[in-house]
C-alpha cells in the first residue's frame, strides 16, 4: 500500500477529492496532511477523516526559504510517504525539495498547461479570448509548472464567463481529474488522463 502526503494552504478541496478517492482497492492511503498555514481549513477536513495533520508555518523563516524547507522535509519524511501530492500548496519550492522528492511529486494546476503557468489563469485565459479552459496533473520539476503533464480536463469557455465563474467550472473537474491521475501514478503509470 503506498503512503501519499497532500500538502495544502486552503480549504483542501482537492485534498479531501483525492482521500476520498483512496479507499477500497486503492492501491494508496493518506498518510499526512501538511499545511504552511495553520488557519488552512482543509487541516480540520483532514482531521475529521481521519487523516494525521501537521503545520510547518513558513512566517517564522522570513525569507529563509532553505530553513523552512528543512522543517517541511522533516515533517513530511516522519510519515514515510510514496508520493507528495500538492494539493493548493500556495509556495514556491526550491531545486533542493523537489530534488529530495524527485519523481514523486505530483501538482494541479488550473490551467491547460503549458498556457498560463503561475497565477490568474482563468483570468488570463479569458484575456487570451480561449474558447476552453481547463486543468492539468503534472510532476513537479524544478520549472514552476513545467513538469511532465499526466492529466488535462477541459471545460467550454462561456461568452459570460467571468474568472469566478470559470473557476467555479473548472473546480469539479480538479476533483475528478486529481484522484484519476493519482491511482495511476502509485501504480506507476504515466499515461495521461484525458477528462471528459
Amino acid at each position: 500500500m503506498k503512503r501519499v502526503a497532500i500538502l495544502i494552504s486552503g480549504g483542501g478541496s482537492n485534498m479531501v477529492a483525492l482521500a476520498q478517492s483512496m479507499l477500497g482497492d486503492h492501491p494508496a492511503r493518506p498518510c499526512l496532511v501538511l499545511s504552511n498555514v495553520a488557519s488552512a481549513g482543509g487541516l480540520a477536513k483532514a482531521q475529521a477523516m481521519g487523516i494525521p495533520t501537521a503545520v510547518v508555518d513558513h512566517k517564522p523563516y522570513g525569507k529563509d526559504r532553505e530553513a523552512f524547507e528543512g522543517a517541511l522535509i522533516a515533517a513530511i519524511d516522519a510519515h514515510q510517504p510514496d508520493v507528495i501530492a500538492m494539493a493548493g500548496f500556495m509556495h514556491i519550492l526550491t531545486p533542493k525539495f523537489i530534488t529530495h522528492y524527485a519523481g514523486r511529486m505530483l501538482n494541479i494546476h488550473p490551467s491547460l498547461l503549458p498556457k498560463y503557468k503561475g497565477l490568474h489563469t482563468h483570468a488570463r485565459a479569458l484575456e487570451a479570448g480561449d474558447t476552453e479552459a481547463g486543468c492539468s496533473v503534472h510532476e513537479v520539476t524544478s520549472e514552476l509548472d513545467g513538469g511532465p503533464i499526466l492529466g488535462q480536463a477541459r471545460v467550454p469557455v462561456l461568452a459570460d464567463d467571468s474568472a469566478d465563474t470559470l473557476a467555479a467550472r473548472v473546480l469539479p473537474m480538479e476533483h475528478q481529474l486529481y484522484p484519476a491521475v493519482l491511482r495511476r501514478f502509485v501504480q506507476g503509470d504515466r499515461t495521461m488522463v484525458v477528462l471528459p
